[in-house]
């Protein structure tokens, strides 16, 4: 009874004859009658001819064949009603339940681990929003198994690097090639940082994207804290020959977040525009208010970015240059953890460049 073509044929079958006996019943009801009256003819009749030859048992018989025709007849188109609805329930059965066995074949796939798995897209317009629905969801499993597989493989080549280099080290102090003094000590003192600052980043960023990372916040003065940090980074800029310029609006934009957090976004835009600008170019933080939002953008004059890589610079270990290393490209976590940062304060944050050594500029808005 769970088989689908059952229960459709069953289906088709009470329909069909639900609707062949209500006028059948009607019809009964208004010449009931007439019926009545034959039947009765027919019995005076018999009762003068009880022998029952001649015309009248002729007529008693014209008068009692129809109602039995009748039961047959109804009995007959019955039975052929119940074989006919049998066959459109299988058929019709057929026709829905072969996609919904191609999507549990499919489906049976993606489980298997084989996410190239679709389905063809056919059918009622209900059977087609399923397919298109399994479909998206099977192209957002694969990218993002290829996402955490990339992600693994970066992860390990980051580690790898300090790890490397404290495990040489390490070899050539016991062979005697160093001498352990200060200077090596802080050499891995200094890989142990960056393998701590790497794995920093990565728990702070995995607890952004799973929206468990809390907030300290508070009224928070833009202007002031560009202030802040530009006075820390301007040796920096000055060493790299870099010109950092403001422009700052009169009034001085207040708006509700985490000081520290939104430090970090700048800092982060300010350490991506220095590893991009080259001698004698120029860095610019402005600042500026809208009706709702407030627009805080890092523009640099460095080596600008194509448009392939805009959709790209916020994610994860993403390095346009493919051969820079941790040492000349950063982690390539900052601007991930900055996107993240971002929309944790209810805002956005969008790259934008008009191609190679064109400079690039990234803005974030946040609702005032």
């Amino acid at each position: 009874m769970n088989q689908m073509w059952v229960r459709i044929s069953l289906t088709y079958v009470v329909l069909v004859i639900f609707l062949f006996l209500i006028p059948t019943v009607v019809y009964l009801t208004i010449h009931a009658d007439e019926i009545n009256l034959g039947y009765s003819e027919s019995e005076e009749i018999a009762e003068h001819n009880p022998t029952g030859a001649g015309p009248t048992n002729l007529f008693n018989r014209l008068v009692n064949y129809p109602r039995i025709d009748l039961v047959k007849s109804l009995l007959r188109i019955l039975f052929s009603i119940s074989m006919i609805g049998i066959l459109v329930g299988v058929i019709s059965s057929r026709g829905l339940a072969a996609p919904l066995n191609n999507l549990a074949e499919a489906a049976k796939a993606v489980g298997s681990q084989d996410l190239s798995q679709r389905i063809e897209v056919k059918g009622s317009e209900e059977v087609r929003e399923v397919a298109i629905a399994f479909n998206a969801m099977a192209e957002a499993l694969e990218e993002a198994d290829g996402l955490r597989s990339n992600m693994l493989a970066d992860i390990a080549h980051e580690l790898r690097t300090p790890l490397t280099v404290i495990q040489g080290n390490l070899r050539a102090i016991l062979d005697d090639v160093y001498e352990l003094d200060k200077v090596e000590v802080a050499r891995l003192y200094d890989q142990t940082r960056q393998l701590s600052r790497l794995v920093g980043d990565l728990h702070d960023l995995t607890l952004l994207e799973a929206k468990q990372f809390s907030l300290n916040s508070s009224d928070v003065n833009l202007s002031e804290l560009i202030q802040e940090v530009s006075a820390i980074y301007e040796p920096i800029f000055e060493d790299q020959e870099i010109t950092l310029t403001l422009d700052l609006p009169e009034s001085e934009p207040v708006i509700p977040g985490d000081s520290a957090r939104l430090t970090q976004c700048l800092n982060n835009l300010l350490n991506n525009a220095i590893r991009h600008t080259p001698k004698g170019g120029e860095v610019t933080i402005q600042l500026s208010t809208g009706e709702d939002k407030v627009f805080l953008s890092v523009k640099d004059s460095g080596a600008g970015l194509d448009s392939e890589h805009l959709p790209y610079v916020f994610d994860r270990f993403y390095r346009v240059d493919q051969d820079r290393n941790r040492r000349t490209g950063g982690s390539g976590l900052g601007l991930a953890i900055t996107h993240a940062l971002v929309v944790a304060h209810g805002g956005t944050i969008m790259a934008a460049s008009e191609g190679k050594d064109q400079g690039s500029v990234f803005t974030i808005q946040i609702p005032l």
